[in-house]
């Protein structure tokens, strides 16, 4: 049976084809002193010419010319120019195809050249099987074939036999890995693996089904749904060790392989390949059961603090309308008794007189009640809520074994002392019973006068601490990816150590706490200096300093009336789209859909349309049962199998990097910017339907459930990365994850938020990273600086002064601040992870407060900078516009099921984000394009657009592309390749 092949004709043309660019001739075509030493002892001109081709073609692309090929006329013209021979001669060379071979043979001794024959084949075997173990994607096991042949000097044999190579070596590497993993289990365990495909007696979906249908909204039900499905998992004994026995990536594509292939297909595989995929699937399932149990209880744990702050308010809301009477009583009986004071009359008399001594004791009586507890303390209310808890937390104690280090010995003594009380039953608390753990706020609801605790508010104490320790990483579960020890998420100390002495590391600021608060120092010297004096001077644009107090104008729009003008003038020429044209269009550009390759074999689908299919029913939020009710072509079950095997997470993040290279060439988008300014805002989405029980509370957002995708976009309007994140969440850890994990060439030096997304620690490691912050911070001018102990501060700005620096600190903890920088900086472990850590430590952690005073010293450079230079409030205000009009867009384009996410699960939610994302960098790609055409059409008319004006017309309007109807796939009305559309006519506005 003949192989699928691997790449087409054309792309195999490509990587064979001799160099014809001038770069590329001298890299590959330079002929040494040794090579033309060899060459000129050849007899006859014709003879070095040809025959020095024949080296050039050995060397790359690695292979023999064909016989009767002739090289490129660049090529020979390179190569003839330094064997100082007119390159005509090459007409006169030998023909013969023996000529030929007997000089190639000659040339490959010479040269140490060997051909391709079953040897190399078992070694380049050999060498490849451990590749593909890692790397499954075909066109980079090609390309790193090649290389190693041409590193061999092995010359390249057909593209078939490449090809059957790669094929066969992804083989041995599947054999390999299948029988890594099956050999770690031993007959009983296989036998537990295979029962979980067996179909039950009575019928229903089998355990392995069961085990893969892991609940995802918080509650009490699916808690210890989840918890039993741990426990099954638990149960079949396959040893964690196993996860070693292959490469990481490699135990993640089979276990991920293993959650997507159906039952029946398991059933069918070879018992080594069955088992080894169950093993993966199985400890794949340990740890994201693990992660998804303890997610819920912290999400339950947040559910009922939540209900208890909005009782709190409820309560104190009813307490003080119930207290208004009581306290208008008294208050008249207290002025009876002061006048009776004054008149020195009886005072019993006076409050009888008043309001009658039995309406003053019941009244007395009622306040004392309401005021004996403090009804607007959360703490009372969530206390209250301890029979809640009780259905849950002793199921998740019998789960877990918590770990920590020394300072969460006490909440570790306090889990083990709760879990013996579960299993007795006993009630009350030992005498004994730790206490340690409890906070100074929680200490008056937790412990009596005596120090003795209650054990209702000691066992609610101990699970909101507990919540917040596994959210800092003191606190950790063996076994979880999600909730680790912090350190855990660290470079380990020796490989930092070795880094560091390589040297140099990569941050933006000196490697030494000297260095940097030395420089730091003389910048907020002169910057304070600089405000002072052009405050003084009134040469502040927009900004005066006055006795210590600083006023602000706000920016005024900067976009002329002539700009909204051209903009209508330009869009009245872009032609009306249908958006699956568009996307045909843009593939066509540039090949996005070839990135969405299969999850085994990488290779990309074979049913393009279902692909493209599935990827818009994700950004328009159609859904893909709707959308194959919409579309004319693929089946529900077509669309099904593209978006099970071929979409995923990497594969939109290296689609949207192409498209974002292609756009950020365009000539257009570098009137818009250069690529090297960013900005990133979140965009809330409401979770209806099915997905409303996942979807969190935002106060921003009223009681709506929802989540929010956070977005980057360059200058140039390309949105390069997203995410989706929790509607309660802070937006500020996930600025740094957009600047750094994004796979588009952009090289971003500045970046802007607005006040959601800055924090101290945020202007801390954005600095350490080598990026220049510049949010749009509210009441700027209501924050207080800082400053290093013992400068000299102007007079004028001794009233913006709030603090200094602790220096001592930052210097002190130096060291681990620069790990944790290196850390995220090679991509070890998030930005957002990290920083959203150290903000949930319950006390003050050393490096969370060394960052702190970091970001302070940061945060007072860019607001000094932010007053002295108008400009940078202009970019920063621009570049947030940006992002606000491409929220917009998103809006437009995400307009099904009422723009409301109802998918329960988050990866779905992910693939919803990124497909918007995707289908909006499209659009924009688009209408770049075709603005520039609509511009080349308006000068070609007599009235050009400068730049100054064009910059201010954003690719981002819709109405002229369908987004309704059905969803028609047709090639047939794609332009040929390098032209577009025909434009519209002009608009009148044109004339005006």
């Amino acid at each position: 049976m003949a192989r699928r092949r691997l790449m087409s004709e054309a792309a195999w043309a490509e990587r064979m084809a001799l160099a014809t660019e001038e770069r590329d001739l001298v890299r590959h075509y330079t002929l040494s002193s040794d090579d033309l030493s060899v060459l000129r002892t050849k007899r006859s001109p014709a003879n070095r010419l040809g025959q020095a081709l024949l080296l050039c073609a050995m060397r790359h692309p690695g292979r023999a010319l064909a016989p009767e090929e002739t090289p490129p006329a660049a090529m020979v013209a390179f190569v003839a120019r330094q064997l100082d021979t007119d390159p005509a001669v090459l007409s006169t060379y030998p023909e013969r195809t023996q000529t030929r071979r007997e000089q190639l043979l000659v040339l490959m001794a010479e040269h140490g050249y060997q051909s391709f024959g079953r040897a190399e084949a078992r070694a380049l075997l050999s060498w490849l099987t451990p590749i593909a173990q890692i790397e499954r994607r075909p066109k980079i096991l090609i390309a790193r074939v090649l290389e190693e042949l041409r590193q061999r000097r092995i010359l390249l044999p057909s593209p078939l036999v490449i090809e059957r190579i790669v094929h066969h070596a992804r083989a041995a590497a599947d054999r390999v890995t299948y029988r890594a993993l099956a050999e770690r289990i031993d007959a009983k365990q296989a036998a537990a693996l295979d029962a979980l495909l067996a179909p039950p007696a009575s019928g229903g979906t089998c355990s392995l089904a069961w085990l893969r249908q892991c609940p995802s909204a918080p509650a009490i039900g699916n808690f210890k749904g989840l918890i039993a499905r741990l426990a099954a998992v638990r149960a079949l004994g396959i040893p964690r060790l196993a996860r070693s026995a292959v490469p990481v990536p490699t135990f993640d594509r089979v276990a991920a392989e293993g959650q997507r292939i159906t039952i029946q297909h398991l059933r069918d595989l070879t018992d080594v390949r069955r088992r080894a995929t169950l093993v993966a699937l199985v400890l794949h399932l340990e740890i994201a059961l693990t992660d998804a149990a303890l997610s819920m209880f912290d999400k339950m744990m947040g559910g009922l603090a939540r209900k208890a702050e909005r009782r709190t308010t409820e309560t104190a809301a009813a307490t003080f309308g119930e207290m208004q009477g009581q306290l208008r009583l008294l208050a008249k009986a207290g002025r009876a008794v002061v006048q009776a004071h004054e008149a020195d009359t009886a005072t019993f008399d006076a409050v009888e007189a008043s309001v009658g001594w039995a309406r003053f004791l019941r009244a007395l009586s009622q306040t004392e009640a309401m005021t004996a507890v403090d009804r607007t303390d959360l703490r009372a209310e969530l206390i209250e809520r301890w029979p809640a808890m009780r259905r849950f937390a002793p199921t998740l104690l019998e789960a877990f074994d918590f770990e920590g280090g020394r300072s969460a010995a006490s909440l570790l003594k306090a889990l083990g002392l709760l879990q013996e009380l579960n299993a007795s039953g006993r009630q009350k608390l030992p005498k004994d019973a730790p206490t340690a753990f409890i906070r100074k706020g929680w200490r008056p609801w937790v412990l009596d006068s005596q120090g003795r605790p209650d054990r209702r508010a000691w066992e609610v104490c101990l699970l909101s601490e507990l919540r917040d320790r596994l959210r800092a990483g003191d606190v950790w579960v063996r076994g979880s990816r999600r909730f680790q020890r912090f350190d855990a998420c660290l470079l380990p100390e020796p490989s930092f150590a070795a880094l560091r002495a390589e040297g140099p590391l990569p941050i933006g600021v000196p490697e030494t706490a000297p260095a940097y608060l030395d420089e730091r120092r003389i910048a907020l010297a002169q910057s304070l200096s600089d405000l002072a004096e052009r405050g003084a001077a009134g040469t502040l644009e927009d900004v005066t300093l006055e006795g210590g107090t600083l006023r602000i104008t706000p920016l005024k729009a900067q976009t002329p009336p002539e700009a909204l003008i051209l903009t209508q003038a330009a869009y009245d020429l872009v032609p009306r789209i249908k958006v699956t044209d568009l996307l045909l269009e843009v593939d066509a550009w540039t090949g996005f859909s070839e990135c969405f390759t299969h999850q085994r074999s990488g290779r990309p689908a074979d049913d393009h349309t279902a692909l493209l299919t599935a990827i818009l029913a994700d950004g328009i939020n159609l859904g893909l049962t709707r959308m194959a009710e919409a579309s004319r072509g693929p089946s529900l079950r077509q669309l099904a199998w593209a978006h099970d095997w071929h979409i995923r997470e990497e594969c939109y993040a290296e689609a949207l990097s192409r498209l974002i290279e292609v756009h950020r060439a365009l000539p257009l988008a570098q009137i818009w910017g250069d690529g090297t300014a960013a900005s990133s805002d979140g965009q809330f989405f409401r979770a209806g339907g099915r997905g409303e029980a996942l979807g969190d509370i935002n106060a921003r957002h009223g009681k709506e459930p929802g989540v929010a995708f956070y977005t980057h976009i360059s200058d140039q309007f390309g949105p390069f990365h997203t995410k989706v994140i929790a509607a309660t969440a802070s937006e500020a850890p996930h600025v740094l994850d957009g600047l750094l994990e994004h796979q588009s060439g952009l090289q971003i030096g500045e970046h802007y938020t607005d006040t959601g997304g800055a924090t101290d620690h945020v202007f801390a490691l954005l600095s350490f990273l080598g990026f220049r912050f510049a949010p749009r911070l509210r009441d700027l001018k209501d924050r207080r600086f800082y400053v290093l102990s013992g400068m000299p501060i102007p007079e004028a700005c001794k009233g913006l002064i709030g603090a200094t620096v602790d220096a001592a600190r930052i210097e002190a903890h130096w060291d681990e601040v620069l790990r944790l920088t290196v850390s995220i900086s090679a991509g070890h472990v998030s930005a957002s992870e990290v920083l959203k850590k150290l903000a949930s430590y319950p006390r003050t952690n050393s490096l969370a407060w060394a960052l702190r005073e970091i970001g302070r010293l940061e945060r007072t450079l860019f607001a000094l900078a932010w007053l002295r230079e108008p400009e940078l409030r202009r970019r920063a205000s621009a570049g947030l516009n940006k992002g606000e009009a491409r929220n917009a867009l998103a809006r437009a384009v995400f307009f099904h099921r009422l723009g409301e996410l109802r998918d329960r699960s988050f990866e779905n939610q992910a693939f919803r984000a990124s497909g918007l994302n995707l289908l909006i960098a499209a659009i924009i790609l688009w209408n770049t394009r075709y603005l520039q055409a609509a511009f080349d059409a308006l000068a070609a008319q007599g009235t050009p657009a400068p730049a100054s004006l064009i910059r201010h017309v954003a690719p981002l309007a819709w109405d002229h592309i369908g987004l309704t109807g059905d969803y028609i796939w047709t090639a047939d009305t794609r332009p040929e390749p390098g032209k577009l559309r025909p434009l519209r006519r002009p608009s009148a506005l044109l004339a005006a």
